[in-house]
Formats: structure tokens, C-alpha cells, sequence
């Protein structure tokens, strides 16, 4: 008989456990789409987008601004970069006010 509670006890939790992690909350799944792609040659980094790009700003690693260009309105861009450098910070503004990062490298 003990045995026996002792089972039900055990599938109790189980199914308890069960059903408190399907429901609980998750958190959504982001789709982290980019509306630009990045081409890169040499030092020359080529930007082209779905949308109008505003403005463009590209900073080493060290913290140096390398490059900041305003009032693009263009979907394309091509950045030639004076710096002897392999690492990057950019940042790109698009027309619909969204701001995008990211770290890149060059070869």
C-alpha cells in the first residue's frame, strides 16, 4: 500500500511538473533580420539595403570614429576606410528611424 501512495506521489509531481512547463511563459523568439547586406573587398566596405540609409558611422574597436557620413538616401553606400585596422564598430540608420550595429572585420 505504501509502495502504491508512494507511486501516486511520484506521478503526481510528474504531471504537475508536466503541466507548469507547458504552460509557463516563454520568452518570444526574435528573428534578428537585417533589410541590409555587407559586402567587403579590401578596405572598401559596400552597404546595400531594402530601405534608404540615413546615415552611417564606423568606429575602431579603440574607440576612434573612422567614419561618419549623414544624409545618405541612398540604399547603397561605399565606405573606403583610412585606418590600418582589422576591427569595427558600425552603426547604420535607415529611413524608417531604426539603428543598426554590429561588429565586423576585415581580412
Amino acid at each position: 500500500m505504501y509502495a502504491m501512495m508512494k507511486s501516486m506521489a511520484r506521478l503526481c509531481a510528474f504531471v504537475s511538473l508536466f503541466f507548469i512547463a507547458m504552460t509557463a511563459a516563454a520568452q518570444p523568439v526574435s528573428v534578428d533580420y537585417k533589410p541590409y547586406k555587407l559586402l567587403t573587398a579590401g578596405r572598401q566596405i559596400t552597404i546595400k539595403s531594402t530601405k534608404a540609409i540615413k546615415q552611417v558611422m564606423l568606429w575602431t574597436t579603440g574607440g576612434d570614429r573612422v567614419v561618419e557620413q549623414k544624409e545618405i538616401n541612398n540604399s547603397n553606400f561605399v565606405v573606403n576606410i583610412p585606418v590600418n585596422q582589422r576591427s569595427f564598430f558600425l552603426m547604420i540608420g535607415l529611413s524608417d528611424g531604426k539603428i543598426y550595429t554590429e561588429k565586423i572585420g576585415l581580412q
